[in-house]
């Protein structure tokens, strides 16, 4: 039996506003079945159609059109645009607890696109006691920074190891997913450099040393596992991003068709 998606699903999907779905579903369109008052979309059409409709587009001689008005490429859009921010935390969470460490996606300028998965008590009271979320930005935008290819541990502002695998969207790497909360091989650290850390994050020391074994400790070959990985993520979270921009790609010409029909 054919799968009939609802107007809110080719919404969520095609990000366009739902009395453009609802006129064009009258107009005959977009494929649609009306049942009682309400419009279903049968999925297999909508999918043949979406690929037919841009075929007219981009060649207008196919349809016997005139060639359309000139409209605007797609923007060059950030990956908090191209990818909805459930579905990183989706993709996130999964492997944060497959690894065993904290998972954080940012963009290039380290800020999060998504809340950390998995984070250790340490940076837990560290957010908590200082609301350091600049210090934290500042360390994800140092680790996205890194231009090694590959992804490789590395110690930051808690003193503990951070590595990160890049989200490349085309030709351009559009942020990066960051693993965290891991202790280096000498921890804890000594009480001099413990009063240090301390101090640089705003934290009283007694509460850091509370905490200072919160961490996750991972042996070479957890470690070689987690860095393995991360490029993997990178890879499905760009995935996603590259298919969902194609489909917004999609229904922008398709809108522009559908104005060249109306005049």
């Amino acid at each position: 039996m054919t799968e009939m998606l609802t107007a809110k699903d080719i919404q969520e999907l095609l990000q366009v506003d739902r009395s453009t779905i609802y006129r064009m579903a009258e107009a005959g369109q977009l494929p649609a079945i009306k049942v009682g008052r309400q419009w279903r979309f049968p999925a297999d059409r909508i999918a043949s159609w979406f690929e037919a409709q841009t075929t007219i587009h981009l060649n207008p001689a196919n349809a016997g059109l005139a060639a359309p008005r000139s409209i605007p490429p797609s923007p060059d859009r950030e990956l908090a645009d191209l990818v909805p921010q459930k579905w990183l935390q989706i993709i996130q969470n999964t492997f944060a607890e497959l690894l065993g460490v904290m998972l954080v996606v940012t963009d290039m300028e380290g800020n999060p696109l998504t809340q950390p998965s998995r984070p250790c008590g340490l940076f837990t009271v560290v957010d908590q006691h200082s609301k350091s979320l600049a210090k934290h930005v500042q360390g994800w935008r140092d680790v996205a920074a890194v231009m090694d290819l590959a992804p490789e541990f590395d110690a930051r502002h808690l003193g503990l190891l951070c590595a990160r695998g890049m989200i490349v969207v085309g030709t351009k790497i559009k942020g990066t997913v960051i693993a965290g909360c891991v202790a280096p091989d000498k921890w804890p650290p000594s009480p001099d450099e413990m009063a240090a850390l301390a101090s640089h994050l705003d934290v009283q020391q007694e509460v850091f040393g509370q905490h200072v074994n919160d961490v996750y400790r991972l042996d070479e070959a957890q470690r070689n596992q987690v860095l393995h990985t991360l490029p993997r993520i990178g890879t499905i979270i760009a995935y996603v991003a590259y298919e969902r921009k194609q489909v917004i790609d999609r229904i922008g010409a398709i809108a522009g068709l559908a104005q060249l029909n109306e005049t």
